[in-house]
């Protein structure tokens, strides 16, 4: 193994274990099902699927266009991860959707609901964009699970033009370069 494939592994390691301890950290990841919080606010209890919020139970494969969540992506953005997770999945990696585009009331309920876990705007600013910022109520961001393949889709996601844009966010991507070419240098976290 030359260096250079060296470093890139080591890099790679490190990337998956901060991310990992980063999930760990926190009792629930932001950005995952509003549903799948044990104590969530009001309004997050009562938004529906026509809000973005995934349903309970079954997970959600980027295939499934019948949620508002998946078919409100944008279309590039829906085509790369659809193309991403066929060839995920002839790597032996299921990959799916824990969070896709969202209606602006659901996403202030994500930023109230951070606000009340972090005890400040400042720190739940890290993990929560406001509904005028969010890449994901523009329906450019999509947030992929499980562990393996977020980690699949660090390594393989600039092939189809998909980029993780924050580095405290493994399960967060955008479409932030041409198919093949270099993604941009990741963001701290959402606050910049």
């Amino acid at each position: 193994m030359n260096l250079r494939a060296t470093l890139a592994t080591l890099a790679l390691t490190a990337t998956v274990v901060l991310g990992l301890t980063a999930c760990a950290a926190t009792e629930a990841a932001p950005g995952l099902r509003a549903s799948s919080d044990s104590d969530p606010s009001p309004v997050t209890a009562e938004l529906s699927i026509e809000d973005g919020r995934l349903p309970d139970g079954d997970p959600v494969s980027p295939f499934d266009v019948d949620l508002p969540a998946i078919a409100r992506l944008d279309p590039a953005l829906l085509a790369a991860t659809q193309a991403a997770a066929t060839e995920a999945k002839s790597d032996g990696v299921e990959m799916v959707v824990t969070s896709g585009w969202r209606s602006a009331r659901f996403q202030q309920s994500l930023v109230d609901d951070a606000v009340q876990k972090y005890g400040s705007s400042e720190e739940a600013a890290r993990w929560v964009k406001s509904p005028e910022e969010s890449s994901h109520v523009s329906g450019k961001a999509v947030d992929i699970g499980y562990t393996d393949a977020a980690s699949w889709m660090m390594q393989h996601g600039p092939d189809y033009g998909l980029c993780q844009t924050y580095t405290n966010e493994m399960w967060h991507f955008e479409l932030a370069t041409e198919p093949g070419g270099t993604c941009p240098e990741q963001q701290t976290d959402a606050a910049g």
